[in-house]
Order: C-alpha cells, then sequence, then structure tokens
C-alpha cells in the first residue's frame, strides 16, 4: 500500500522515509509516534510493514487454555488470577482433569494447548513430568506450549534444582514443544519493583528465552501496559526485545495486551482508568513499526474484544491469536471479553477487514483449509522451524 505524504503529520514522515527505505527507527523516534495524534497516519505507515511482510493474510490458532493451578509464591499488585493456598478462589486441577480437558478438545480439532499456571510452592517434579507426558500421550502431533519464563526459573530454582537448560530439556523430552511467552510485563525495574515485586528481573526473563532459542526452541514474548508505565518504559521494554531478536532470531510473534484494572489488588493500581482504544491502537502499530526483526504482531482479543481486533488489522496486526476456550487470567482480572471465539467468528472478523484468513500452527506457520481436517495431525504440528 501507499500513503499520501501530504495528509500525514509532520513528525510521520521521517519515520514513513525510513519504513520505505527499509530502515531502522531509532527509540527517539519510537517516542515521537507515541506522542503523534495521526493516529490514522500511523495505523497506516505500520500497515506498510504488515503487508510488506506477511501480504494480505491474517492468522489465527485452533487452541485451548488450561491453568492447572493458580497457587503461587507471589503477590503482584495487577494479578486477580494467583491466590494462596488457602484463599476461597485458589483451585488446583489434578492431572487425570486435566488430560480429560484436552482430550475433549482434541476433539474439536486443537492443535495447541497453552498451558501456564502459578508459581505453585510444593507440586513435585514428578507431578510436572507425568502431567507433560500424559498430554503428549493423548496425540503426539498436539503441541503442549507450557509454562512462562518466571515459571520456568521456579520449575529450575525450586523444583529440579537444574540449571535453566537442563531445564527447559527436560520439559521438552517429557512433552513442552514451546514455552509461553508471559511474565515479562514491563521490563523497567523501578516499575517491576512496583507492580510485581519479587519477581523475575528483565534479565532473567530474556535469559529463559535466550536459552531456549539456542536450543533450537521459539517463543512469543508479550508487554503488560496501561498501568503505571509512561511511553518511556515502553519503548524500553521493545528495545530489549529486539536487541534479544537480533541475537537470537527466536521470538516468532510479539502479543502486547493491556492492564485491567478491575482486577488489581487494593493499593498502586486499583483504580487506574482503563487504557482507550485509540491508544491501544498506538500501541500495536508502533510495535509493529519499532520491531523490524518480529515477524508477527497479535492482537490478543481477549483484552481488545474482537471489534478493536479487526479494526487492529489495519494497524499492523497479522495475529488474531486463538480460539483459546476458557481463558481464565484476564477474565478473573476483569475481562468482560467472551472466554473463548471459534473459527467461524475468527474468519469473519478477517475478512471484514478485508483480509484473507488463515489457521496457523504454534509457531505462526500456515495451514492450508486442505490440511484441516478436525484433528490436530496436521502439518501444523511438525517441529519448530530451524533459527535463521
Amino acid at each position: 500500500m501507499s500513503l499520501d505524504r501530504r495528509l500525514l503529520a509532520p513528525e510521520l514522515l521521517p519515520v514513513l522515509d525510513k519504513v520505505l527505505a527499509g530502515e531502522r527507527v531509532t527509540e527517539e523516534e519510537a517516542l515521537v509516534l507515541y506522542e503523534t495524534r495521526d493516529i490514522n497516519g500511523l495505523g497506516g505507515i505500520a500497515d506498510i510493514l504488515r503487508e510488506r511482510r506477511n501480504g494480505n493474510v491474517a492468522t489465527y490458532i485452533h487452541n485451548r487454555y488450561i491453568n492447572y493451578s493458580n497457587v503461587c509464591l507471589l503477590s503482584c499488585e495487577f494479578c486477580a488470577f494467583g491466590a494462596k493456598k488457602r484463599e476461597p478462589h485458589a483451585f488446583e486441577q489434578s492431572i487425570g482433569e486435566i488430560a480429560e480437558t484436552v482430550r475433549d478438545a482434541l476433539k474439536l480439532g486443537i492443535t495447541e494447548i497453552h498451558m501456564v499456571g502459578g508459581l505453585h510452592p510444593s507440586l513435585k517434579a514428578d507431578w510436572y513430568l507425568e502431567l507433560l507426558r500424559k498430554l503428549r500421550a493423548l496425540d503426539e502431533n498436539l503441541v503442549i506450549k507450557a509454562f512462562t519464563a518466571i515459571e520456568t526459573r521456579h520449575l529450575a530454582e525450586r523444583v529440579f534444582h537444574l540449571s535453566i537448560g537442563e531445564t527447559l530439556a527436560l520439559l521438552r523430552d517429557n512433552g513442552m514443544g514451546a514455552i509461553t511467552g508471559g511474565g515479562a510485563e514491563i521490563f523497567d525495574p523501578e516499575i517491576r519493583d512496583q507492580i510485581c515485586r519479587g519477581k523475575d528481573t528483565a534479565e532473567e526473563w530474556l535469559d529463559v528465552h535466550r536459552t531456549w532459542h539456542q536450543m533450537g526452541g521459539r517463543s512469543t514474548c508479550t508487554m503488560l501496559y496501561g498501568h503505571i508505565e509512561n511511553a518511556g518504559h515502553r519503548v524500553d521494554h521493545l528495545r530489549r526485545l529486539r536487541e534479544l531478536q537480533d541475537e537470537t532470531g527466536g521470538f516468532t510473534g510479539f502479543v502486547p495486551f493491556a492492564f485491567e484494572q478491575e482486577g488489581a489488588r487494593p493499593g498502586l493500581l486499583r483504580g487506574l482508568p482503563h487504557i482507550t482504544a485509540i491508544e491501544e491502537l498506538r500501541n500495536l502499530a508502533i510495535s509493529r513499526i519499532y520491531l523490524d526483526n518480529i515477524p508477527h504482531i497479535t492482537a490478543y482479543w481477549v483484552s481488545l474484544g474482537l471489534p478493536l481486533a479487526q479494526v487492529a488489522l489495519n494497524y499492523g496486526v497479522d495475529d488474531l491469536h486463538g480460539t483459546i476456550i476458557e481463558e481464565k487470567i484476564f477474565h478473573m482480572a476483569g475481562a468482560r471479553t467472551p472466554q473463548e471465539q471459534t473459527i467461524a467468528a475468527l474468519e469473519k472478523a478477517i475478512r471484514e477487514a478485508g483480509r484473507e484468513p488463515m489457521q496457523r500452527d504454534s509457531y505462526y506457520r500456515k495451514i492450508p483449509h486442505s490440511t484441516v481436517t478436525g484433528k490436530s495431525g496436521n502439518p501444523a504440528q511438525h517441529p519448530a522451524p530451524p533459527l535463521s
């Protein structure tokens, strides 16, 4: 696509020129993008990059969320999901219950399980390994995308008593196919100390993903925004992700999502206004422009709502995440969106935005409709492609 330079705000012209020339945007220029009032011009620039990278296709994945437990050692300010063992909303599923849930989901044709929980204080090493083996035995083609970098470090240090690399290898050997991108929040240490004191540092989060990438694995990355951070903190967060991607090439997609203020614990974050739709579109567009080395930008409809996620397909986004089925973390925090979407709804939203819908696998590889058979045994489930 092309943009009429005469219609763009003056501050956007240098960025447009860089994008057209294939040059990298700086942190200073990204900060300017957070200030511009020309949101449509910003979206247009991001859309040039989307089309250049991914053509007219927009993707989704047929997946199911599993939260094995919300019992957690941490007490993050923004988190309505985590609980101490004796709190009324604490829960812990058995391996049998989880396996039955996944067995039912496989009948619907899912290709991925996305599984996370809290930092559980007493689950043993054998429990985690048996869980992975049980799920793997249900369907060897199912991708088990499990555990955040925060959970991985917890497992390494408190459960398995192994290095990060050894822990990841053990999880992989027992069935894990990918790690999730959660737990990144905002990397700035001062902000992190206020909203999730005691949680792994940015460097520790990045190191887990670095190690996984060096082992040949792929992962997504995330950012939780719209609380007490400012534009500088967001750009710093994006910069660290871009630098690690320069080093490893292992991130397949970026999934930013806004803070749900209703789930905040009493204190610092309680009562903050929800970020506006304009700011959500702005953040997605800037992410596409700045993260020039991460192939895909995902609009997380659970946070945005499907109508706004659909609009985001014109602001640099090329992926609408997945069917999800029973999302808990954002809904326990107050999200009013549905807990799942049908394939038909996602494809309809994509077509209405002028894009061609296509199912993808856990590594963002497209699955042609001719291979989608209603079972998970399709090309989507081959091992992660080699890192380039």
